[in-house]
């Protein structure tokens, strides 16, 4: 880049230098596949977490970091920027247009926030690099509720006011407990946290009567049996050891079941060369040891892709929640 640098100052005047080098970085950013010039982070990169220290995003934001760490050497670091149900987060991620030194750990709510509230931006506007895998909820009550099934708990909200913890209204419990009510005719009344740790710590303190929770949220209020399992609202039932007796919402009558995809992207607006050190990245994370610890401490399903395949995955899944939302 410095030889091409001098061959543009010893032909045009001082003051267009600038503006020629930068579109001859451009042109090495869109000619990647053919040699350019490689990217790489010149400091620090900073993984955004939109939601609370606690809940499912931050476990995976964090893991994800350190995985990313590992594979690159670049040191990461992690900022919670909570607020709006995610929505504070993914704005200040928007204004890092261009800058492949931000990445986010994203979720459902990257497709939820556009289709419900006024936000700036959509799935389109970022750059996809790495779909870690998928996360199912499970609905979980304190250990002394009257509640033994997901059908005592929908029957229950038809005659009588059952109260849901929701970790932001465009989350996937929202999506579930909605769900329940189009598909059973059940009835919830909902109360926001900023994370499913909150959620869990409303449901011990008697703020409400049921969660919907991903497993590693959970895992060890379930192992203490401070609380118990209702259903699981998945596709079938889970094969880890401690959750395969937890029946699905569907077992009980209840055809409800949608996961929530984990995962990380970095601001749209990036060269192709960056998008690819960070997929290659991503790539070294998922054949390591931590990224099979992060899935089986989670229990989650580790469905991966990358780049364009990761994108094709989102346009269709916004479909599906587009149906789900009555969008």
């Amino acid at each position: 880049m410095s030889k091409m640098r001098t061959r543009l100052a010893g032909a045009v005047a001082i003051a267009a230098i600038s503006t020629l080098a930068l579109s001859a970085c451009g042109m090495n950013s869109e000619n990647s596949a053919s040699g350019g010039e490689e990217f790489q982070p010149e400091g620090d990169v900073k993984m955004i977490v939109p939601f609370a220290a606690g809940g499912g995003s931050d476990i995976a934001g964090r893991a994800t970091a350190a995985g990313l760490e590992e594979a690159s050497g670049v040191n990461i670091s992690v900022e919670n920027q909570e607020g709006g149900s995610g929505a504070v987060g993914y704005s200040n991620f928007l204004a890092q247009n261009g800058n492949a030194e931000y990445l986010l750990a994203s979720e459902t709510a990257l497709l939820a926030l556009p289709l419900t509230q006024k936000v700036e931006f959509d799935y389109t506007s970022f750059t996809p690099i790495m779909k870690l895998g998928d996360d199912y909820t499970l609905l979980v009550v304190k250990e002394d509720s009257p509640y033994k099934t997901c059908s005592d708990l929908v029957n229950a909200s038809k005659n009588e006011r059952v109260v849901a913890a929701i970790s932001g209204a465009t989350g996937l419990d929202n999506i579930v407990f909605t769900l329940m009510e189009e598909k059973a005719g059940a009835k919830f009344d909902r109360v926001p946290f900023e994370s499913g740790s909150e959620a869990t710590t409303g449901l011990l303190g008697g703020k409400v009567d049921v969660i919907s929770v991903n497993p590693g949220e959970i895992t060890g209020q379930l192992e203490a049996g401070t609380v118990k399992p209702l259903c699981a609202a998945a596709e079938e039932r889970y094969k880890y050891d401690s959750l395969k007796d937890i029946p699905t919402a569907k077992e009980q009558g209840i055809d409800v079941s949608f996961a929530q995809f984990r995962g990380v992207i970095a601001p749209g607006g990036i060269s192709d060369e960056a998008k690819q050190y960070w997929i290659d990245a991503a790539k070294k994370f998922a054949d390591s040891d931590a990224y099979t610890k992060y899935i089986e401490d989670n229990m989650m399903q580790p469905n991966v892709s990358y780049g364009d395949d990761f994108a094709a995955y989102l346009k269709s899944n916004n479909e599906d929640l587009k149906t789900v939302l009555g969008k």
